[in-house]
């Protein structure tokens, strides 16, 4: 399919403008997932570069997690929905993942940690994203921003409508994740069979929607999204999101874009080849302090 292009629609609703599968794919220890960024059919959608899906009841699917690996130049965001994952990294941070909670990392100019399954057997599943970082921000010190599920705001309405604010805002509610270059927004929408909801994005950041419970009708026409589709959307200052005849629950993210030069090689997201050289070269010296 190739690049998809995201048109132009400020101060309107946004739109669907595709509708894509993720592939099976494999990372860290051969952990099984789906890769729905970072693929042919939408290899990023600037400023994101990678979204997994993992979701699975057997343990050997995810049971040898993602051993000591390094990252530079950009932002991992893992959203737990079920089990349990243990971090560590080579600073001495440790932390536990766990139902509901969140962790924005930035790699900045580099670290080198772990993520691994604190369990054998039960469903683990949750999202991981790929967030770039600006030129400027690259090399900034890394940091965690670890949220537990408790402390992620929920919004309830009257409808049945239910909506976990993870980054940014959503009827005035904040959510805790903060002073994130590209100034995204991060909601887990959970939406009642033919209830709607009006979701503001800033006109200008590009955005998707990702539908993992059910099926849900998205933007100005409507388009009935399955699960397992991620939507493009086009853009405008808002979207409207319906649950579909089950209901439906699903992740809505938007970002600025950075309109940069992007350099990939595994774990490292510079602008030029010469950054990426040198940043295999400053992890293979043990620079990664």
């Amino acid at each position: 399919m190739g690049q998809v292009r995201v048109q132009s629609a400020t101060n309107a609703e946004r739109r669907v403008v595709a509708a894509i599968r993720g592939r099976p794919a494999s990372d860290g220890a051969g952990v099984k997932l789906t890769r729905v960024i970072g693929q042919p059919a939408l290899p990023d959608l600037d400023p994101f570069l990678m979204l997994d899906e993992f979701g699975s009841d057997k343990g050997a699917d995810y049971i040898g997690g993602f051993p000591d690996h390094p990252h530079r130049g950009f932002e991992t965001v893992t959203y737990m929905l079920a089990g349990r994952m243990r971090h560590g990294d080579n600073q001495g941070n440790v932390g536990l993942l766990r139902p509901g909670s969140v962790q924005w990392m930035t790699a900045g100019r580099g670290i080198i940690h772990s993520e691994m399954p604190e369990q054998e057997e039960g469903l683990m599943q949750g999202f991981q994203l790929w967030v770039n970082l600006p030129a400027k921000d690259k090399m900034t010190k890394p940091r965690y921003q670890d949220i537990d599920p408790e402390n992620v705001p929920v919004v309830e309405r009257a409808d049945g409508t239910k909506v976990k604010v993870l980054v940014g805002s959503f009827d005035g509610v904040r959510g805790p994740v903060t002073d994130v270059a590209t100034d995204p927004l991060y909601l887990d929408i959970t939406l009642p069979a033919g209830v709607k909801a009006g979701v503001a994005v800033a006109a200008e950041h590009n955005a998707f929607a990702y539908v993992f419970e059910g099926t849900a009708r998205i933007g100005a026409e409507a388009q009935l999204v399955e699960r397992g589709q991620l939507a493009v959307l086009s853009l405008g200052d808002g979207v409207t999101v319906e649950g579909g005849p089950k209901g439906g629950r699903l992740i809505l993210v938007a970002g600025r874009p950075l309109r940069e030069p992007v350099a990939k090689y595994g774990p490292f997201v510079m602008n030029t080849p010469a950054e990426i050289h040198q940043a295999i070269a400053d992890y293979q010296a043990g620079k990664f302090v």
